[in-house]
């Protein structure tokens, strides 16, 4: 396995580990899909994650990226979990999205 697959790999299983032990036991990495990849984690419904372990952050890319593999999944919302320089954890971690998704996350939440 190369450097920047464990890395990534890695990253992934964090996030899983960090999702589980906040009450989503259902979290778990994806296999691989090639062009129609769906995402890195799934396991909570209707969203799909993208998981980013990258030197550079370019969250154009990784959002861009996020939703097309969303549309791929079937899913309602995609997001990238992107590492953060200089630290271990998820949860210390940026989830990013698209302006539209953060609004369809907003409105389904105001109107439970």
């Amino acid at each position: 396995m190369s450097a920047a697959r464990a890395k990534g790999t890695a990253w992934e299983t964090a996030i899983v580990n960090y999702l589980i032990g906040e009450g989503f036991v259902m979290a778990e990495r994806r296999a691989l899909a090639g062009s129609l990849d769906k995402g890195d984690i799934t396991g909570i419904p209707g969203v799909v994650i993208e998981a980013k372990n990258c030197k550079t952050i370019n969250l154009a890319q990784f959002v861009d990226e996020a939703n097309v593999e969303a549309t791929n999944a079937n899913a309602d919302v995609g997001v990238a979990w992107v590492k953060r320089r200089g630290k271990t954890s998820p949860a210390e971690a940026y989830v990013v999205m698209s302006g539209t998704t953060f609004m369809e996350l907003l409105t389904e939440w105001i109107n439970k």
